[in-house]
C-alpha cells in the first residue's frame, strides 16, 4: 500500500506540506516505528513520543545544513525515517544494518554520535561556537529528554552557553511529566505571544527606550522585568522559566509537544532570536501505541514482540540481572545497612523488587553515575554497605569518583556491573568491554566475575561481608542454568579453583586455560574439543581478576606447555594482561595465548553472533589454541 512517506522526498519535501499531511506523515512514521521495533527491538516508546517533534524539526531546520543532536539517541528513529533511511529501517540494530543510535558514518543528518546521556547541549554548544569561528550560517539545536536534564554534564553546558552567549537552540522533550504538567489553551496563547516577531520585536524596542531614561532606565526596567516575572509565575503557577532564564536562556513553553503547527510556529520564531533558547515541549512517551502508552518503562528497551497484544516474542532462562535482584533482596532481608542505588535504571539492573520491599533504603540517583559512586562513599563511611547497581558502560563516567571517594579511603561499595562484555543491537556505545582494564589498576578495589548464576549470588554475598571496594561484572542474558544453592557461603577472595582436568593418558602436550566469568564454560567445552587431538587441558576458574590467585596460576603454569587466557572483554590491560604480568614478574617463560576482544568499538549484532565472530565461543576458543 502506498504511502505520503514513499511519495515525498525526505526531508525537504517536508516543508512543502499542509498541516494534515504533517499530521498523517506522523501516523505513517509511528506505524514503520512499531513494526519495525516489534522484529528488531529497540528503544521503542522514548521514539514513539518524539514523532511529532521530529516532523516538526525537520519540517523547520534544513538538515543537514542546520545541526540537530539527539542527546543518548533513544528518540531519533523517526529521525532516521525522515532522514533517507527508510528503505532500512527494517534492519535497525542487526548485524551490518542501521544503528539504533544517530551515527555520522551512516547519514550526514546526524550530526553527532550519541548513545551515552547528557551529552546533546556541550556538543550542541561547541558546534555552534565553532560555526561562529568560522562566520558561518545555520542553526544547531539539541533535543534533550528529562532523564538526560537530571545529568550533572547536561546543566555544565547550560552553565557555560550562558557565558558564550551563542545561538543554540535546546529543546526539552519532557515527556514523564516530570517539570510541569501545564497543558492547554492558555499555556498554548502564551507561548505564541511571547515568541511572536511581533511581541519579541517591541520587547527589544522597548528595553532599548526605557533604559535610555535619563538617571532611572535601567532600574526602572528592571523593576519592570521583574513585576513581569511574578505576573507570569502567577497566571501560570511555574517557575520552570526562571531556572533557565538565571541562566541566560530564552525559555519558551511548556507546549504540546503533540501539536506539530504549533511546534514549527515555536521553532521559527525562536530560530530569530540571539542568544540561546530553550523551547519545552511535553510529550507522551509511548504516544500511539495503547501498550507502550501504559508501560512506557517496560517498552522503552524491548526485544522482538507481537505488535498486537506488545509480548514478547521471546523467552528463555532466568537472567543475571533477575539473579541479582532476588539477591540483594534476600542479602537486605538479613540486613538492614544493605542500600540499593542505581543512576535511572531500576528496572534495567533488577533493583526492582529491592526498591519496593525497602523504600527507604532505595535510591535512584537519575542519570548521575558520578553523583551514585560519590553518594554511596557518603553512606558508606557512615556505617552501610550501599550496592551501586550500574550497566557497565555507564560506570566508566564515574572513573574518577571511584578513585578519589571510594577506593582512596577503601570503604566497603559494592559495585553490580551488568551488562559487562558485548551486550549485542545496541553496538559500540553500549558494550562493557573496558571495566577489567581501568577496574583492575586502582589499589584497594577487588574485581570479580562469576562464570554462573549460583556463583554470582556467592559473590554478591561475600562483597556484602568485605571490608572494602568490590566489583562483581557480569553479562547481559542469562547463564548456563546451574541449580541455584540455597545456603550462602562466603568465598575467599583471590582463590580461583580448577574447575576442569583432562585424565587422558600419554597427551601430546599440556595446555592451562585461565577463564574467567562468562568464558569458563565456553573454555571447558573448547578443553573437551582439543582433547581429542590428544592435548590434555586444565581449566582454572579464575574467579578473580584482582587479586589474582597467584599460587594456583604459577604451580599450574610450572607444569604445562602452554597457557591460554580466556575473557570477556578488551585485551589490552584485561585479564590475559594481568596473568602475563604474573608470569613475567617471577620469570616463568611460558607460552601465553590471550584470547578476549580487540581494542576497537565494536559493532551491533546479536550478542551470540559477536561472541562467535570474535572467537569467544568453544570452537572459536578452540581455533585458536
Amino acid at each position: 500500500m502506498s504511502t505520503l512517506l514513499d511519495k515525498i522526498k525526505l526531508p525537504e519535501g517536508l516543508r512543502e506540506l499542509s498541516g494534515d499531511q504533517l499530521a498523517r506523515i506522523a501516523r505513517e512514521v509511528r506505524q514503520k516505528i512499531i513494526e519495525s521495533a516489534s522484529k528488531t527491538g529497540g528503544h521503542l516508546a522514548s521514539s514513539l513520543g518524539a514523532v511529532e517533534l521530529t516532523v516538526a524539526l525537520h519540517s523547520t531546520f534544513e538538515s543537514p545544513k542546520d545541526k540537530i543532536i539527539w542527546d543518548v539517541g533513544h528518540q531519533a528513529y523517526a529521525h532516521k525515517i525522515l532522514t533517507g533511511r527508510l528503505e532500512q529501517i527494517h534492519t535497525l540494530r542487526t548485524k551490518g544494518g542501521l544503528s539504533g543510535f544517530p551515527k555520522p558514518e551512516e547519514s550526514p543528518h546526524d550530526a553527532f554520535a550519541v548513545g551515552h546521556a547528557s551529552t546533546s547541549i556541550s556538543a550542541a554548544l561547541g558546534m555552534a561556537r565553532a560555526r561562529d569561528f568560522n562566520k558561518e550560517d545555520y542553526s544547531v539545536v539539541a533535543v534533550i529528554g528529562d532523564g538526560s536534564l537530571s545529568g550533572g554534564l547536561a546543566f555544565e553546558g547550560i552553565n557555560n552557553a550562558s557565558t558564550l552567549k551563542t545561538n543554540l537552540v535546546v529543546i526539552l522533550n519532557d515527556n514523564e511529566m516530570s517539570i510541569s504538567k501545564n497543558v492547554g489553551a492558555l499555556a498554548n496563547y502564551l507561548v505564541r505571544v511571547s515568541t511572536s516577531n511581533l511581541y519579541v520585536d517591541l520587547r527589544n524596542r522597548i528595553e532599548q527606550v526605557v533604559k535610555k531614561i535619563p538617571g532611572y532606565g535601567v532600574s526602572l526596567f528592571e523593576a519592570a522585568k521583574k513585576l513581569k516575572d511574578r505576573t507570569k509565575h502567577i497566571v501560570l503557577d511555574f517557575k520552570v522559566d526562571v531556572i533557565f532564564e538565571e541562566f541566560g536562556f530564552k525559555y519558551f513553553g511548556p507546549i504540546d509537544g503533540h501539536n506539530i503547527p504549533l511546534i514549527i510556529s515555536t521553532l521559527h520564531h525562536a530560530r530569530e532570536i540571539k542568544g540561546p533558547v530553550l523551547i519545552h515541549v511535553l510529550t507522551k512517551k509511548g504516544k500511539g501505541y495503547e501498550h507502550a502508552e501504559k508501560e512506557p518503562s517496560r517498552f522503552h528497551g524491548v526485544g522482538p514482540f507481537d505488535p498486537a497484544n506488545g509480548q514478547s516474542s521471546t523467552r528463555g532462562q532466568a537472567s543475571y540481572t533477575s539473579i541479582f535482584g532476588q539477591t540483594i533482596v534476600k542479602l537486605g532481608e538479613r540486613d538492614k545497612k544493605i542500600v540499593g542505588i542505581t543512576a535511572a535504571m531500576v528496572d534495567g539492573t533488577g533493583l526492582e523488587e529491592f526498591a519496593k520491599k525497602f523504600p527507604e533504603r532505595f535510591f535512584d540517583v537519575g542519570i548521575a553515575e558520578e553523583h551514585a559512586v560519590t553518594f554511596a562513599a557518603g553512606l558508606a563511611i557512615s556505617g552501610y554497605r550501599p550496592f551501586v547497581a550500574i550497566y557497565s558502560t555507564f560506570f566508566q563516567r564515574s572513573f574518577d569518583q571511584i578513585i578519589h571517594d571510594v577506593c582512596l579511603q577503601n570503604l566497603p561499595v559494592t559495585f553490580c556491573l551488568d551488562r559487562a562484555g558485548v551486550v549485542g543491537e545496541d553496538g559500540p556505545t553500549h558494550h562493557g568491554l573496558f571495566d577489567l582494564s581501568y577496574l583492575r589498576l586502582i589499589p584497594n578495589m577487588v574485581v570479580m566475575a562469576p562464570k554462573d548464576e549460583n556463583e554470582l549470588q556467592l559473590m554478591l554475598f561475600t562483597a556484602s561481608k568485605h571490608n572494602g571496594p568490590i566489583a562483581v561484572r557480569y553479562p547481559r542474558g542469562g547463564g548456563p542454568g546451574v541449580e541455584l544453592e540455597t545456603e550462602f557461603k562466603q568465598m575467599e577472595i583471590g582463590k580461583g579453583e580448577i574447575f576442569f582436568k583432562s585424565q587422558i593418558p600419554n597427551p601430546k602436550s599440556k595446555q592451562c586455560m585461565v577463564s574467567i566469568g562468562s568464558m569458563v564454560y565456553p573454555s571447558i567445552e573448547a578443553a573437551k574439543l582439543l582433547e581429542k587431538d590428544g592435548i590434555a587441558v586444565t581449566v582454572i576458574n579464575a574467579r578473580f581478576v584482582k587479586p589474582l590467585d597467584k599460587d594456583l596460576i604459577l604451580k599450574e603454569a610450572e607444569s604445562v606447555d602452554k597457557i591460554i587466557t580466556v575473557e570477556e572483554g578488551g585485551l589490552e590491560g584485561g585479564f590475559g594482561s594481568a596473568v602475563l604480568e604474573l608470569l613475567t614478574e617471577v620469570g616463568i617463560n611460558t607460552p601465553v595465548k590471550r584470547i578476549g576482544l580487540p581494542t576497537k568499538f565494536i559493532e551491533q549484532a546479536k550478542r551470540s553472533e559477536l561472541l562467535e565472530s570474535y572467537g569467544l565461543t568453544a570452537e572459536g576458543i578452540y581455533k585458536q589454541c
